[in-house]
């Protein structure tokens, strides 16, 4: 079977590929296609990849290409991993928004909006192609924002696309392992959209040790939750919220914390892959693993270090590196729905899948996170308990905002994007809403190119 990675020059490359390397089933991925388009970073991830595979007498075969359409002509699965505009353009969401005083966050507020204006043209023709070139291809789609991305793909291809994160499973794992639980006999009972989630229950063999948890002062102070919300605010709610919802319960303290660190973590990451592309060409043969894995390293200790407080700087654990595929993060999760659909392995997840009856109060074609089942028939969302009146009237406002985006990106309607803006929960201001679009569209020229040009 063909794999095609977009974006095959970016870190999480190798996460995919020594999963594959642990793959034992069949069929299983024997091709793997790496498409960027920057040649220099396909050749330094083919060098990574290729001292993974050795002492692999089955490892895939890696070839890179910059020819799209080359790249997904066959595949029956494809990656979407990419990043529209760079790094560059991810340090401008960061700033023109902190130069607002708005919270400037690659996925979350104005700049997550900012990166799907730029981002859902270049991925709705990704879509088209992939209906063109490789029909029976299910996109797994890891691009942020993956929500607002794989709703917009579904348009053209429909429950073929699903969106991948591993903080929802990550959270339930945690919670799992840290009162001493197997997490494979766990069950999750998980609402939201993609990085606006809450983990309400977690049930182990029937029990819901969720409230064990939370009466716990010791364990829910060592749950990396604990340490980013508060215990306190945690017994208040009940639940464990996914902990991109820091930036929505606290809003002013994110944004402080940001405007008073001394680079962004867009700046942050954009001089670490300039060092390490840098120095994988430049080192001696048989380093590229060694580099990748102290970069790795590096930007899991500056993770979210805004809302880590005590612990900001401490390397977080990655889950990436385990040994065992089913819990590698990214790589575990789109390793099992390729074996659940085509081995049948019926598995359970969360993911981010067409909502359907789901959750009553958004719209049937919304996309949303949830636990699913996967097998050889696709992606079957389970039945809920519906979420509460606050977790609802915060998927509906930032939904809104969503589609909104995906209609002005489409459509290059100035006046949907001054909306989505305008009523982000975490803009809350027509006038800082319309000077957000207005900075987006001066500084950014894939987001000028969806409205036809800058405004000066």
């Amino acid at each position: 079977m063909k794999l095609t990675v977009l974006g095959g020059g970016g870190f999480r490359v190798p996460y995919v590929y020594q999963a594959l390397l642990h793959d034992q089933g069949s069929p299983r991925i024997d091709d793997v296609w790496l498409y960027d388009t920057d040649p220099a970073r396909l050749k330094a991830m083919a060098e990574v990849l290729a001292q993974f595979a050795e002492g692999h007498a089955e490892a895939p075969r890696v070839t890179v290409s910059t020819s799209l359409d080359d790249a997904l002509e066959g595949s029956d699965f494809v990656f979407a991993a990419i990043r529209v505009g760079g790094l560059t353009g991810r340090m401008c969401d960061e700033r023109v928004a902190l130069d607002l005083d708005v919270l400037g966050q690659e996925t979350t507020g104005p700049g997550g909006l900012a990166y799907g204006l730029r981002t859902i043209p270049v991925m709705l023709d990704i879509a088209h192609r992939v209906r063109r070139l490789a029909p029976h291809a299910y996109v797994i789609n890891f691009t942020n924002p993956a929500g607002m991305i794989t709703e917009a793909m579904q348009s053209v291809l429909g429950d073929r696309v699903l969106g991948i994160c591993d903080t929802p499973s990550g959270l339930g794992r945690r919670i799992a392992t840290t009162l001493g639980l197997d997490p494979s006999r766990a069950q999750f009972d998980y609402v939201g959209l993609n990085h606006l989630g809450w983990m309400r229950r977690v049930l182990h063999d029937g029990e819901d040790i969720l409230p064990r948890l939370l009466a716990d002062e010791q364990r829910l102070g060592d749950l990396e939750e604990g340490v980013v919300f508060g215990r306190e605010w945690l017994r208040d709610l009940g639940v464990i919220p996914n902990e991109y919802l820091y930036y929505y319960y606290f809003n002013r303290e994110a944004v402080r914390s940001i405007l008073d660190a001394p680079q962004t973590r867009g700046e942050f990451l954009a001089r670490q892959q300039r060092e390490f592309y840098q120095r994988v060409t430049e080192a001696a043969a048989g380093s590229a693993v060694s580099l990748w894995r102290k970069t790795i390293a590096d930007r899991s200790a500056n993770y979210m270090a805004e809302a880590k407080g005590a612990v900001q700087g401490e390397a977080r654990p990655d889950e990436d590196f385990r040994p065992d595929p089913a819990h590698q993060g990214y790589a575990g999760v789109a390793l099992a729905v390729m074996a659940a659909i085509s081995r049948n392995e019926r598995a359970t997840m969360i993911l981010n899948v067409r909502n359907g009856t789901t959750v009553s109060g958004l719209p049937h074609d919304a996309v949303v996170e949830v636990p699913v089942t996967v097998d050889a028939n696709g992606v079957h969302p389970l039945t809920i308990t519906q979420p509460d009146l606050h977790q609802t009237g915060l998927m509906q406002q930032v939904k809104a905002v969503e589609r909104l985006t995906i209609s002005a990106a489409v459509t290059g309607s100035r006046t949907d994007a001054a909306k989505a803006f305008a009523l982000h929960p975490l803009v809350d201001s027509v006038a800082v809403g319309r000077k957000l679009l207005d900075g987006y569209i001066d500084r950014i020229p894939e987001v000028a190119e969806v409205f036809g040009g800058r405004t000066s």
